[in-house]
C-alpha cells in the first residue's frame, strides 16, 4: 500500500508540476506541434512551425468568442467535462449514427499540449486525467488563451497570432468577427480546411460561428470568463 501510495503522489506531482508553470509561462512548443515539426501526422514534414504566442490582452475578444462558439459553448459551465455532450454523442453512437467527438477545450488543450492524436482508451484515459488538473491550476481565461495560442489553424501554422498574420496580414488583436470565426471555421481539420481558399462548407460553418456569436450575446459573454479589459483579474 505504501508503494502504490507513493507511485500515487507521484505521478500526481509530476502532472501538477508542468500544469502550474504552464499557468504562468508560455509553452514554448506542443506535442503536437512537434510531431508536425517532425512529418509525424500525415501530410509531410514541416520546415518551419508558424507559432507566436500572444496574451489575452493581444487577442481581439472576436476570436475568443469565435472559438468557444464553434468549439464548446458550455465552457464557463462545465469542470472540464461536457457530460450533456459526452451523453449526446453516445446516443448518437449507439444509435448508428456518425461517430463524433464531444471534446471540451479543456480537453482539447490537454491532448495539444501533452499528447498525441487517436481515439484510443488508453490515450482518453491520459487526457482525462491531465484535464482534470489543468481546470484544477488553471483559471477558465488561461485555458481559452492557451487553446487560442496553441490550435493548428493551416498547414504548419498554429495560433490566432501566426493565423492571422498568414491569412490577414493583420495581429490577432486587430480580428473582426468574420475573420475570427473563418478561423474557426477550419477546426478540427485545419489541413483539410483552408482559410485562404475556403470552401462552400468552410464559409457556411464560418456564417453559423457567426450567428452562434451573435446568440451568445457578443463578447459580452466573454465576461462570464474573463474580467472586462482593463478590468483588475478576480
Amino acid at each position: 500500500m505504501r508503494w502504490g501510495l507513493a507511485a500515487a503522489a507521484l505521478a500526481a506531482l509530476a502532472t501538477a508540476l508542468p500544469v502550474l508553470a504552464l499557468r504562468a509561462v508560455p509553452p514554448l512548443t506542443t506535442a503536437f506541434m512537434a510531431r508536425r515539426a517532425l512529418g509525424l501526422d500525415g501530410g509531410g514534414r514541416c520546415p518551419r512551425v508558424e507559432y507566436r504566442w500572444v496574451d489575452w490582452e493581444h487577442i481581439s475578444p472576436h476570436a475568443a468568442l469565435a472559438f468557444a462558439a464553434a468549439e464548446d459553448q458550455r465552457f464557463p459551465d462545465h469542470a472540464g467535462f461536457d457530460l450533456r455532450s459526452i451523453r449526446d454523442a453516445l446516443v448518437e453512437r449507439r444509435d448508428g449514427g456518425r461517430v463524433r467527438g464531444a471534446s471540451t477545450i479543456s480537453q482539447q488543450v490537454a491532448k495539444n499540449l501533452f499528447l498525441w492524436p487517436g481515439r484510443s482508451w488508453w490515450r482518453k484515459g491520459v487526457e482525462t486525467w491531465l484535464t482534470a488538473w489543468i481546470e484544477a491550476l488553471w483559471p477558465k481565461q488561461r485555458i481559452l488563451e492557451v487553446y487560442l495560442n496553441v490550435a493548428q489553424l493551416g498547414p504548419c501554422t498554429f495560433g490566432v497570432e501566426a493565423a492571422s498574420r498568414r491569412f490577414f496580414a493583420r495581429p490577432a488583436a486587430r480580428l473582426g468577427p468574420r475573420e475570427a470565426a473563418l478561423l474557426a471555421a477550419v477546426l478540427p481539420d485545419p489541413v483539410g480546411r483552408r482559410v485562404d481558399a475556403p470552401s462552400a462548407a468552410v464559409r457556411r460553418r464560418a456564417a453559423w460561428i457567426e450567428e452562434q456569436m451573435r446568440r451568445l450575446g457578443g463578447t459580452a459573454w466573454l465576461v462570464r470568463i474573463a474580467p472586462p479589459r482593463g478590468a483588475p483579474a478576480r
